[in-house]
């Protein structure tokens, strides 16, 4: 009986201590309550110390948790729609306050962040339009965003780690309006260009047929003075060969003017006494 007391009593001592001690992980945020009223919330990881019956703790995940949004209908400078599809990024920053704002639920601390992204979202697309929406201003945005939501998010106990957004459409009827503008307008820079090119196909001719001009003109003066030279040249050795011997050079124009003629089959009728039947005459 005596040891069966004792170790009911052992049991009872190592069941109240395990009572009065719990412990924090590296991944919780826990807050310590006296007859519900809180006592302390900043507890670093390891083994804390509560009274029984007393105190009670309630932990929370300080890991990075993430807020994925429904795609929402928002308004731009030209007063069009865009559907937009983000996220965030967020954790408990003070547990308190998260504690106290939202009773330390996940779900409702979401819906009220999205209501503050919603907000900060409605603001600034309403400043810009779509051209800058989709391709400029998605960086600035982002930071805008976090900038002007972080103490509203602070005013929950969260902290905003990063808001994105990760794809922005146009709706049906405002794509096909856009679409048409963007056909437009490239079918305008495509007429540019052409026009362009044209131009330039016709400069490229001219001058192309300005060089033929040119090129044509300088080979038929060079042709003209080689042609020139060679009959000066010509007439000179002709010069030279009749002086040499007249007789001679009389002679073999002759002979070949009879190769040329008698030749080819056509009739000549000539008085036998002229010029070019001399030579036929003489006899040495």
């Amino acid at each position: 009986m005596i040891q069966n007391k004792i170790l009911v009593g052992i049991g009872a001592l190592l069941f109240i201590g395990m009572m009065c001690v719990f412990t924090v992980g590296e991944t919780e945020n826990a807050i310590k309550f006296r007859l519900g009223e809180i006592v302390k919330d900043d507890y670093e990881p390891g083994l804390h110390f509560k009274i029984p019956f007393i105190n009670n703790v309630k932990k929370f995940d300080k890991r990075i948790q993430t807020m994925d949004a429904k795609p929402e209908r928002f308004l731009t400078a030209e007063k069009k729609n865009v559907i937009v599809d983000s996220f965030v990024k967020w954790r408990i920053g003070n547990v308190k306050t998260f504690y106290t704002v939202v009773a330390g639920d996940v779900d409702q601390a979401n819906l009220r962040l999205d209501q503050i992204i919603k907000d900060a979202f409605r603001g600034e697309f309403s400043k810009r339009n779509i051209k800058q929406l989709v391709s400029t201003d998605r960086q600035a945005i982002r930071e805008i965003l976090i900038k002007n939501s972080k103490p509203l998010a602070a005013d929950l106990g969260m902290e905003i780690i990063d808001v994105q957004v990760m794809r922005i459409d146009l709706p049906e009827e405002v794509s096909s309006s856009v679409y048409r503008r963007m056909e437009a307008e490239r079918e305008r820079v495509a007429r540019e260009f052409r026009s362009q090119g044209a131009e330039a196909a016709e400069r490229i001719r001219a001058d192309a047929d300005r060089q033929r001009v040119v090129t044509m003109a300088n080979a038929f003066r060079d042709s003209e003075k080689l042609r020139g030279e060679g009959d000066a040249k010509s007439a000179e050795i002709y010069a030279q060969a009749y002086g040499a011997d007249p007789e001679f050079f009389t002679f073999y124009r002759s002979l070949n003017a009879y190769k040329k003629t008698f030749s080819s089959s056509s009739m000549m009728v000539l008085d036998p006494d002229s010029d070019f039947f001399r030579y036929f005459k003489q006899q040495k």
